[in-house]
């Protein structure tokens, strides 16, 4: 038997205790390892092994691996292949689990046999088959490949979770299905571990198809979307504490469920999805460490425990944040990595808290672009793929300093970067860059009926407004007085940066909303009509780029002043107020000394892309596309994402 270490378990049973009471202790599941690695072993078994193999089995679980097989003859050769091939596709999985195997025939052939040599046999504690072959042995429900844990006493199959420790604290907590529609917070730690663990089932449980394209795939959801079963906390220690865990999921949480997402846990964010820098802002909960270069950069935020995970964990397949003004794109150039805020409403955001619900997106991080892709296309479901891709590029000039074509940038350097990927774009494409200027098309193209001269006067305000007013009615005003009514009278703590803004807020007399959703709306309708224009075929008559991260670093431990208002208006806010889609593509790393670790790192630089409204999948499209040509390559996990 292979080495099983027990770190805890709680069995279901009553216990009768004086005058007859009975008090339920329920399991929530157990810890152990297996060969050095922790597992997680849940609490209700999968299937039952219709046959009693206890006197064979001294421990009280044994591992072993379910194979179906298609072959009439099962030997030595298709039991190699088929642990070569798990040993490169699961994480779970290890040879541990040979200490028994159950060949499950799947096939259509006749007379189905297993032959193993005795050598193979006498390796193997136990040597089970399904029914279909002689003297085989059913199971309750049918049960896919993979590991498991027996219980020889009564049948029962487990399933089997291997446990991972959050380093990067990236995590509020770890997650597993409740049994009833819902999930509840993950029970297990690792023996030893400082910080949350994160349990993840077997890939091989699960297999892709039409109706559940991505089946298997493991899934990270900030804290601000409700998850029936789970608190939501929003970054807040006093707002985790004060309302009850959540009745209903939000429809865009349920969505990626339905499409075969596995929730394995809540990532954390800023408080209440405001922007934050690491340790200067953040007060109730430490900030997630951004894994890239030396370990100690700011992960942006307000997507911060998102965007951190998907860059520092390979047993971690997407996360899902919000983008509001930048909560997205910023952590996903910080820690260099795809993800994208979709246009306005591509994804409901019902049982989500709001920031404003007139600018708030839902996006997802991934680390390579199919795979991007493919979660893009199952959630974005109201959207429709292009025909072709757009044959113009524009190149904002006063967003990039200068013009790239008269004056090439030094080797070496980001736009050098940039430059080179613009080149390969433009020959994928077969179209050549349109160099112009932003602030020079508004005061040559702006409605007749607008006054402000600039694009900064126009905006200055309008985010600001927008999200201080809404998020003081919609979340602060109403949490501030249940804790008031629940703590006779005691206000809840409130990070530095949530109270500057809405105390910006408090200020603004409330007609101020109204103008500001009307300067959104001329900068909206003004850029679709003069800039990026929809197109028939294409969707998108052209694609905008401007740079997200140059690969500059931002240590978390250098102290700024006191956070302010999000005040001006730059080419970041164009998505948020023309409602189009703006996403980020990885395109490579460069170099810094760095002052923490004494020696030479690397961090990202990304490429951000806007499309005209709606116009998402068909940049799905051309990342896959892109990926394919090998102009774009997935990116590593840890401190360098191409290294």
């Amino acid at each position: 038997m292979r080495s099983l270490r027990y770190y805890c378990v709680l069995f279901a049973t009553t216990y009768p205790f004086a005058q007859g009471v009975q008090v339920p202790i329920q399991t929530s599941g157990l810890t152990l390892t297996l060969g050095g690695i922790p597992y997680f072993v849940p609490p209700t078994p999968v299937s039952n092994l219709l046959a009693s193999i206890a006197k064979t089995i001294a421990d009280p679980l044994m591992p072993f691996s379910v194979i179906p097989t298609t072959r009439t003859r099962f030997d030595e050769f298709e039991l190699t292949k088929t642990v070569t091939a798990w040993k490169s596709t699961d994480d779970v999985w290890s040879e541990s689990f040979l200490t028994g195997i159950y060949v499950s025939f799947n096939g259509t052939g006749r007379n189905p046999s297993v032959s193993l040599s005795r050598d193979v046999v006498k390796g193997l504690q136990v040597t089970l088959q399904s029914k279909q072959y002689p003297s085989g042995v059913s199971t309750s429900l049918p049960i896919p490949a993979g590991p498991y844990f027996l219980n020889p006493d009564n049948g029962d199959i487990f399933e089997a979770w291997r446990l991972f420790s959050d380093e990067n604290q990236a995590f509020l907590y770890g997650t597993i299905p409740d049994g009833h529609g819902g999930f509840q917070q993950l029970s297990a730690h690792i023996d030893g571990a400082a910080t949350e663990t994160i349990a993840v089932p077997s890939r091989l449980y699960f297999t892709p198809t039409a109706e559940r394209p991505l089946a298997g795939k493991r899934l990270g959801v900030k804290d601000i979307y409700d998850v029936k079963g789970l608190r939501t906390g929003c970054g807040n220690r006093a707002f985790y504490s004060l309302y009850p865990p959540k009745n209903t999921t939000s429809p865009a949480v349920q969505r990626l469920l339905d499409g075969g997402m596995i929730l394995v846990g809540k990532t954390k964010t800023s408080q209440f999805a405001n922007g934050e820098h690491a340790t200067e802002d953040w007060v109730d909960l430490h900030a997630p460490y951004n894994p890239r270069g030396d370990g100690y950069q700011d992960g942006s935020s307000s997507s911060t425990g998102s965007g951190t995970s998907i860059a520092a964990y390979g047993w971690l397949d997407h996360t899902i944040g919000s983008d509001t003004g930048g909560s997205m794109r910023g952590p996903s150039g910080a820690n260099g990595v795809f993800g994208n805020r979709p246009s306005h409403g591509a994804v409901p955001l019902d049982n989500v808290m709001p920031l404003s619900p007139e600018l708030d997106t839902g996006g997802i991080f991934a680390r390579d672009a199919k795979s991007w892709a493919a979660a893009g296309h199952w959630w974005y479901q109201g959207l429709s793929p292009a025909s072709r891709f757009p044959k113009k590029i524009l190149f904002p000039l006063d967003t990039w300093g200068s013009s790239f074509l008269n004056d090439p940038p030094r080797a070496g350097t980001a736009s050098a970067l940039f430059n080179d990927f613009i080149k390969k774009l433009e020959d994928f494409l077969g179209t050549t860059r349109i160099e112009f200027n932003l602030i020079q098309s508004w005061t040559e193209t702006k409605p007749p009926n607008t006054t402000e001269p600039t694009l900064s006067e126009l905006l200055n305000t309008t985010y600001a407004d927008l999200i201080t007013l809404d998020q003081l009615a919609l979340v602060a005003d109403p949490f501030i007085a249940d804790h008031k009514a629940a703590h006779s009278g005691r206000s809840p703590f409130i990070d530095p940066a949530p109270l500057a803004r809405w105390s910006y807020g408090r200020t603004l007399p409330p007609s101020q909303k109204g103008k500001a959703l009307q300067d959104k709306t001329v900068f909206m309708e003004w850029f679709a009509d003069q800039i990026v224009r929809a197109d028939s075929e294409s969707c998108s008559e052209s694609i905008f780029l401007y740079p997200q991260s140059s690969g500059r670093a931002n240590y978390r431990n250098q102290y700024g002043g006191p956070p302010g208002t999000p005040f001006g208006f730059s080419t970041g806010r164009i998505a948020v107020f023309a409602e189009v889609p703006d996403m980020v593509v990885p395109i490579g790393e460069l170099p810094f000394n760095s002052t923490i670790s004494g020696v030479q790192e690397f961090l990202p630089v990304t490429l951000s892309f806007i499309a005209a409204k709606g116009c998402d999948l068909m940049l799905f499209d051309l990342f896959a596309a892109l990926q394919d040509a090998g102009f774009i390559r997935p990116v590593k996990t840890g401190a360098r994402a191409f290294g």
